[in-house]
């Protein structure tokens, strides 16, 4: 890989707060432009515009998806500005590429009674449940992206407001998140058996930090025992955000306990709730739904 990627990478590493998922994924996506450039004879610092589109098409036959070719377009302008700023090239090859439009796609929420049978009934028995429990209403009641979680330290706990402290949110920023109060009596109940002991909050049968892959595997889980399939931890997230919209809060507040950067990733929850209203709506309101036809006159 040239040297210019891994400068590139290590400064969106150290500068940006860039996570592990996207420096792989930035690395890949570059690693596959150096290839396509190199075997028509070109550098990364000497393409024009019409190479980066050669290398995107074909591209596409490997991964059609629009999101996948937003991702490379990402990591491939990322790394012209970068190279701008160093002083590694005078102008931006990338400059006037066309991103492929997404799907409108609205996140899967649960409702509120399904999120409550899953989440007061986790998997396992013992000590492991009470964690697991904690763990679910944390997801559930706070918002809390899985890597957010699993990097919890007893320390960032703030029982005495009812508060939780995010110190690894994306973009590495920091903020503070209300715990709700079955959230606050599960974690109680989990450091009665925890220990009040500093270091990671969520620990295995080893006593080491939990790892975001077996909350993953407690939130599926615990979802199959209520009947409910696929349910990974970021729906719990867009359970929490779509039944605060509905019980009345407003997008702002959402957006700054969910560490949204944008208020218009929080916005695709209006739409999910107004799904729910018109739902309520069909059921309640005499013109709401179609009578049957052995109903009618």
């Amino acid at each position: 890989m040239a040297a210019e990627i891994n400068r590139f990478l290590s400064f969106q590493r150290v500068e940006r707060g860039a996570s592990p998922h996207t420096l792989r994924a930035y690395g890949k996506d570059l690693g596959g432009l150096e290839s396509s450039l190199l075997a028509r004879g070109q550098g990364l610092l000497s393409a024009k515009s019409s190479d980066l589109r050669m290398y995107l098409a074909e591209r596409s036959f490997k991964a059609p998806s629009a999101a996948s070719q937003r991702r490379a377009m990402s990591a491939i302008r990322s790394f012209y500005r970068w190279a701008i700023e160093m002083g590694l090239c005078r102008s931006s090859p990338a400059e006037h590429l066309s991103l492929p439009k997404l799907p409108e796609r609205l996140p899967r929420h649960l409702s509120s009674e399904q999120a409550s049978a899953m989440v007061e009934n986790p998997i396992q028995d013992g000590w492991h449940r009470l964690r697991n429990q904690a763990i679910l209403e944390l997801l559930y009641g706070s918002g809390l992206r899985v890597a957010e979680l699993a990097a919890l330290d007893l320390k960032d706990l703030l029982l005495e407001r009812g508060l939780v402290r995010v110190r690894h949110g994306k973009g590495d920023k920091e903020r503070q998140v209300p715990m709700g109060a079955a959230s606050e009596r599960a974690v109680d109940v989990w450091l009665a058996r925890r220990g009040k002991q500093a270091g990671p909050l969520f620990l295995n049968r080893h006593g080491r930090r939990l790892s975001v892959r077996w909350i993953h595997r407690v939130s599926q889980q615990s979802g199959l025992k209520a009947g409910l399939a696929g349910v990974h931890p970021h729906a719990l997230r867009h359970s929490c955000a779509t039944h605060m919209l509905d019980g009345g809060a407003d997008l702002r507040s959402i957006q700054e306990q969910l560490g949204h950067a944008s208020l218009g990733t929080t916005q695709r929850y209006a739409h999910v709730s107004a799904e729910h209203l018109l739902a309520v709506h069909a059921q309640a309101h005499p013109h709401g739904e179609q009578q049957d036809d052995d109903e009618v006159g």
